[in-house]
Parts: structure tokens; sequence; C-alpha cells
């Protein structure tokens, strides 16, 4: 008995001394790090493990970063992607950000998911709901479903865009580890780090074409994903990815007004563990 309790504490004083120090200490040691953001979290791309936070686990508003949530969710849910399928009417005229979509327009689910997540359309993301989920409510059970998969254990969704509602929340770890298990799919990689993207427009002789939201994809050495948000009551959200020499992190900052710089400040401080 002895001899095992002394192999264990050999174990741990290994682990702590070779920088295997268990999470719960790293994220004592990532609460330290100064940030603007009102709550933070860094995991590496390729495990999955925390690396940096503050109030990590505190309940937030996500705004449109709901929308990654709401892409995967359709990519493990629909195989047909080139259909043009009909835009549902409750899609037509919804509030905020928008593709503006009309009644009888035509679009395929692919350009559909190319408008949630580079222009951030919450009108792209109740039409894909109910081509998807068959009613609105339907597909946000199947969000919610997709967060628990992923292991966010902190997040309800109640609509597949993020506008406010009282109980639709997450938490920026929780964030990370969707956009983590999104990330394991090439469609949503590829979608994630489009700069711009073009679809025909119904009733037009040009095509409806639109940049994507994120600067990061331009301003930020390796920048490959993920998606912005913002509300009146969430403040300004960002989670972002890059990839340097093989290398992935993904960074969320929620309720932090100069997103673009602090989550380049904190993918930096991330690479340079390297």
């Amino acid at each position: 008995m002895k001899r095992a309790i002394a192999g264990i504490v050999c174990i741990m004083c290994a682990m702590l001394f070779c920088g295997f120090a268990p999470v719960d200490a790293q994220a004592v040691r990532a609460s330290e790090i100064s940030c603007s953001a009102r709550a933070m979290a860094v995991v590496d791309g390729d495990t999955g493990e925390l690396v940096y936070c503050k109030n990590s686990n505190a309940k937030m508003e996500p705004a449109s970063t709901t929308k990654i949530c709401t892409a995967i969710t359709v990519l493990e849910n629909q195989t047909i992607l080139d259909l043009p399928m009909p835009i549902p009417d409750e899609a037509v005229g919804v509030e905020g950000s928008s593709l503006y979509l009309q009644h009888g327009e035509m679009l395929t689910v692919r350009d559909l998911l190319y408008g949630l997540m580079l222009q951030s359309g919450n009108d792209c993301a109740v039409a894909l709901a109910v081509i998807v989920g068959g009613s609105v409510d339907g597909f946000v059970e199947m969000m919610n479903e997709t967060a628990k998969k992923a292991g966010a254990t902190d997040t309800n969704f109640v609509n597949p865009h993020g506008l406010h509602h009282d109980e639709h929340y997450t938490t920026a770890h929780d964030l990370c580890k969707i956009s983590y298990y999104a990330m394991q799919n090439e469609l949503f990689r590829k979608i994630v780090s489009s700069k711009h993207h073009r679809t025909p427009y119904h009733g037009h002789d040009y095509d409806r074409s639109f940049p994507n939201k994120n600067k990061l994809l331009f301003n930020y050495d390796g920048g490959n994903g993920i998606k912005t948000g913002y509300t009146k009551k969430s403040g300004r959200c960002l989670v972002s990815s890059a990839t340097r020499d093989g290398k992935t992190y993904i960074c969320t900052v929620l309720d932090c007004y100069d997103m673009w710089e602090e989550s380049m400040r904190l993918l930096d401080k991330a690479f340079a563990r390297e």
C-alpha cells in the first residue's frame, strides 16, 4: 500500500514539474491573465484542452456566435446541400443582420450556410432551421443536442441566430468546446475560413456577393475562422481560430469592446507557448 501511494505521489510530482499540471491548476493560472473581455477562453485546437481563461464558466449572451452551433447542426443533419430550396416564409424579414431573403426565392443549403457564417444572416439561420428541423423550435432542440455532444454543459439555445432572449446563453469555455467540435468538420472549416462568397440573387441579373465580417482572416497570420457576434445586450463577441506551423488555437472573447486586438493578443500568447 505504501509503495502504491509513493508511486502516485511520484507521478503527480513528475506531471507538475514537466508542465502537465491538472486542468484546474491551469485554470487558476489562466484566470490571472489581464483581459478586457468580461469572459474569455482559449483552447488547444488539436486537443480541446483549456489553455487560458477568465470567467470562462460565466453564463453569457453569445449573440451571433450562436451560429457556430447552427452551422454544425445543419452539416450533421442535412445531406442535400446543393439542391435549390424555397425560402420559408418565416425567414423573410427577420430583424438584425440579414441577406434580405425574399418570398419565392430559391437558395441551396450550402449558400445559406455561407450567408449564415460570412454575412451573419439571421434570415439564413431561420431558413436553415425550418429546412433542416421542420420548424425553428424543432431545430433548436437539435442544436442543444449538438452542444451536449460537444461537451457544452452550461449552454441553452432558444433560437438559431442569437438575438436576445433571457434563456439563451452559453459560456466562453462552452463556445470553445462547440467550436472545437465544429472545426473537426471539413466543410465547416472551409466555410468559416472563406473570405468571400457569391451566390445567385433571385430576380436580379447579377450575383449576391458578400465578404466575411471576420477581420482576423485578413489581418492575422494564420487566421482561419470562426464567427463574430454583437447585440446591445451581449456586447462585442468573437470566436477566432488560427493555425501556424500545423498548430491551432481557438479563442473566445465575450462582451469585449476591443475584441480584435484582444483576440490577436491572446492567440499570440498561445502560439508563444510552443
